[in-house]
């Protein structure tokens, strides 16, 4: 099982990463970049794939364009709908493999936002979810999807890393209005290039005292640009864009979050 299987990292997943993305820099134009894409490809239909608790979603009911929802985790599906209905939103949002998934439509636009490629910790998986979402995207359909530029310092830090050497991320206050706090190990493997590591979740009482610990565990591939554009090219996509953020900073240079626009040929 992977980190976003349990119940309890998907009720609890927008809160965190709400906190998580105070600090971090990287968030910046995160909605309204998916919006733009789909406005201007999604005339055909628009699906989100690794849709998680429906972030993009639902921004995207919110704003006129109902889109289509799969993840892999049942329980990120849930809530998920959960949330859509709460709004008044019929969605179609099913549990599914981006590898294999089916749907009884195709798709101008598909959105794979955050890291949900990078949980494809082979190439061969890599190939046949680019093959399967292809098959989904009419003539000429776009998809967007993220990588990261891998870091050697990082890379080299983390080959180090060991299960005890959790190191703290953030706190926050969880669904049921309790304290909690998030520790990470990430070890890394060059030769695989997988990052595999738990988070580790405390709830904290009333004065700090720790009362519940939780381990899950998590897995994510780092790709290089050059095999992305050849994983690319075999599988029937032409590179249009390669953007360095969401505000669509350049992609020219080094950068934490890599996104690909790509079309079908």
């Amino acid at each position: 099982m992977d980190l976003h299987d349990f119940d309890d990292v998907a009720e609890n997943y927008d809160l965190y990463l709400e906190e998580m993305y105070r600090s971090e820099d990287n968030h910046a134009g995160f909605l309204d970049f998916y919006l733009e894409f789909a406005r201007e490809y999604g005339k055909d239909g628009v699906i989100d794939i690794a849709c998680g608790t429906g972030a993009v979603l639902l921004y995207l009911a919110q704003h006129g364009i109902l889109a289509d929802g799969t993840d892999l985790s049942e329980a990120m599906c849930r809530v998920a709908n959960e949330k859509a209905k709460r709004e008044g939103f019929d969605l179609h949002i099913f549990p599914a493999n981006m590898t294999d998934f089916r749907s009884d439509r195709k798709y101008s636009c598909a959105i794979i936002a955050r890291s949900g490629f990078m949980h494809l910790i082979t190439p061969e998986l890599q190939r046949a979810a680019l093959l399967n979402i292809r098959d989904h995207l009419v003539e000429g359909g776009m998809l967007t999807f993220n990588t990261f530029d891998p870091y050697p310092a990082l890379q080299a830090q983390q080959m180090k890393t060991k299960d005890t050497d959790a190191s703290f991320r953030l706190e926050y206050v969880n669904k049921d209005r309790k304290r909690e706090k998030i520790y990470n190990a990430i070890s890394y493997d060059p030769h695989t290039q997988i990052m595999s590591g738990h988070w580790k979740f405390e709830t904290l009482d009333e004065n700090g005292n720790v009362t519940e610990e939780r381990v899950r565990p998590l897995k994510m591939r780092q790709t290089y640009r050059q095999e992305m554009r050849y994983l690319l090219e075999l599988t029937g996509y032409e590179i249009v864009n390669v953007y360095g953020g969401y505000c669509k900073e350049p992609g020219d240079r080094s950068a934490k979050n890599v996104i690909w626009c790509v079309r079908k040929k």
